[in-house]
């Protein structure tokens, strides 16, 4: 015989937009590692730099988006909250 399902936690809501700024950082510095590095990185891993790059643009979507997406959450739940 199965348990009963126990509730879902209660969320715990943060500011998204730190460990987006977290990431986007971290990018920045590897690509200023590559950089720096020069001829001694190998022609095979110069690659590295665009993946670095996409990081970076990917972060900084991120952290323009997360404020967005959170109004947008905020006005659903309005909505949902209005008709009941």
């Amino acid at each position: 015989m199965r348990k009963p399902r126990q509730p879902d936690p209660e969320v715990h809501e943060s500011d998204y937009r730190v460990p987006a700024a977290i990431g986007t950082v971290a990018w920045v510095i590897a690509l200023i590692v590559l950089l720096a590095m020069g001829e001694g990185l190998p022609e095979s891993e110069r690659w590295w730099i665009g993946v670095c790059a996409t990081g970076m643009g990917l972060g900084v979507f991120g952290f323009l988006y997360i404020p967005r997406l959170l109004r947008k959450r905020a006005e659903a739940a309005e909505r949902i909250a209005s008709r009941d």
